[in-house]
């Protein structure tokens, strides 16, 4: 039986498990709308998921007073929470994530998320007890640093080299890259597949099956 190339597999969590990038783009714009800022534009909205929420607000509506960022959360977060129960998972992501479990990977999470908000969504998704361990943008340096991935080997034991991060953004990617881990793109969430692909992920996936399929194959 061939060694495997990864022992922990990191997962984005919205736009690659959780199919929220319209959501969240909706979200984005109607926190500007409410504040009567620039509504930014749905590439735009969309280039920073993956960011923490604060610095997503200021770089999708750059320029304006700096006070209105914390409000901006504050919008967000009301139109956000209205709607994230209703948000489902990729098809297959359950599927593949209790395989690569019994498969013996150790499994993460790496999300721009807040602790709050990940620990609903994984309750709502029934999830919480796949993941051996999570890391939210509240509690560490924002995606692209390296700290995500930093603190999740060191949790875990495990070794940079033998880690992949599977992610819908470039941020994802460019985290890995920071950080001296493969990287997998997928190419169904927020940033477009010419953007992942000019990062040299080991593999680009259209879907979770093909991701699935890979994993199974290469992983």
């Amino acid at each position: 039986m061939a060694k495997k190339l990864f022992d922990l597999i990191v997962f984005d969590w919205d736009g690659t498990l959780m199919d929220s990038t319209a959501t969240i783009v909706k979200c984005i714009q109607a926190a500007a709308k409410d504040l009567g800022l620039p509504v930014p534009d749905q590439n735009a909205a969309a280039y920073v998921i993956g960011l923490s929420l604060a610095d997503a607000m200021q770089v999708a509506v750059p320029g304006v007073d700096p006070k209105y960022y914390p409000r901006m959360v504050e919008r967000y977060r009301y139109h956000y929470l209205a709607k994230d129960h209703e948000l489902p998972l990729f098809p297959g992501v359950r599927e593949m994530l209790a395989d690569l479990s019994q498969q013996g990977y150790f499994l993460a999470v790496a999300t721009g998320k807040s602790r709050v908000g990940l620990s609903r969504a994984l309750h709502t998704a029934d999830l919480t007890a796949v993941f051996d361990a999570t890391r939210c943008s509240d509690e560490t340096f924002s995606k692209p640093h390296p700290a995500m991935l930093q603190e999740l080997t060191r949790e875990l034991g495990q070794d940079m080299q033998r880690t992949v991060m599977i992610g819908d953004t470039t941020h994802d990617l460019q985290m890995a890259n920071n950080a001296g881990a493969a990287a997998i793109a997928v190419e169904f969430g927020a940033h477009d597949s010419e953007s992942l692909r000019s990062l040299n992920p080991v593999f680009s996936a259209k879907s979770i099956s093909e991701l699935h399929q890979w994993l199974q194959e290469n992983a």
